[in-house]
């Protein structure tokens, strides 16, 4: 009975924490038509989210990025086939159209070198967790962030929130696409621990365990190429079509 009235309170705080804000404004000039040209299978995209959970997500973070989706589909694949797996506070994890985050500033992150088979291999571990519940321990940690944000060091707000109970059927959107990349032993911020190898010459490191990464760790990673669709097209500053305005007003 407890575990059902806990069940109860998490989704109303989900709810709560999933609410869109006003205010919030899309820079990127990119149409959602030219990320989906470029989007190769095992990409992550992160996204700069306008719910209450983003706004927590990114003071503890220190970031813009709140949320992080992994691309399952195909090259050229439409804006609105749903071939991005994602793991959100109502739905857990699933596939979603690119379409939805349309009007959001958004980042491509391309893991290095991998190729077919890893990748597939990658993308099959993601799919086998569609269905798996989001980890619903966030929600109660993130409320706090939500209505009061502490006066705390940067350093140290990290380490005030759990990024996922590491439970097998439980999941949030960085922790399911960090264990995702950790199946094919692919890094993202290993540890390295100072020494050198058994003969002195390759530096030795270990995994983080999953739970720890955050979207932020994707674009801050060295093993990860941004992509920017604007210049993978062949952008030329030349060809910028100007327009003169009548009054010397900034533009925000």
């Amino acid at each position: 009975m407890f575990s059902a009235i806990k069940q109860a309170i998490g989704d109303r705080l989900a709810t709560f924490l999933s609410k869109d804000l006003p205010g919030y404004q899309r820079q990127d000039t990119a149409s959602i038509e030219e990320v989906a040209a470029v989007l190769q299978k095992g990409d992550i995209l992160l996204i700069d989210g306008n719910t209450r959970i983003s706004i927590a997500i990114k003071y503890l973070t220190q970031s813009s990025w709140s949320h992080a989706c992994l691309f399952v589909g195909d090259n050229g694949d439409a804006c609105d086939v749903p071939n991005l797996i994602e793991a959100d506070l109502k739905n857990g994890v699933h596939l979603v159209a690119l379409q939805h985050y349309a009007n959001f500033n958004l980042r491509i992150c391309r893991p290095v070198g991998v190729g077919a088979e890893d990748t597939q291999r990658l993308v099959d571990f993601a799919r086998s967790k569609l269905g798996h519940r989001y980890d619903l321990k966030n929600v109660f940690d993130l409320i706090r962030f939500v209505i009061q944000k502490p006066a705390v060091p940067n350093r140290y707000r990290r380490a005030m929130i759990s990024l996922g109970s590491g439970e097998p059927t439980k999941a949030i959107c960085s922790t399911l696409i960090a264990e995702s990349f950790q199946s094919i032993d692919y890094p993202i911020l290993p540890r390295r621990n100072g020494g050198k190898g058994e003969h002195g010459e390759v530096p030795q490191y270990y995994k983080r365990h999953f739970t720890y990464f955050t979207p932020r760790d994707f674009d801050v990673s060295p093993y990860f190429k941004v992509v920017k669709p604007t210049i993978e097209r062949g952008f030329d500053y030349r060809q910028m079509n100007w327009q003169a305005r009548e009054d010397s007003a900034p533009l925000v």
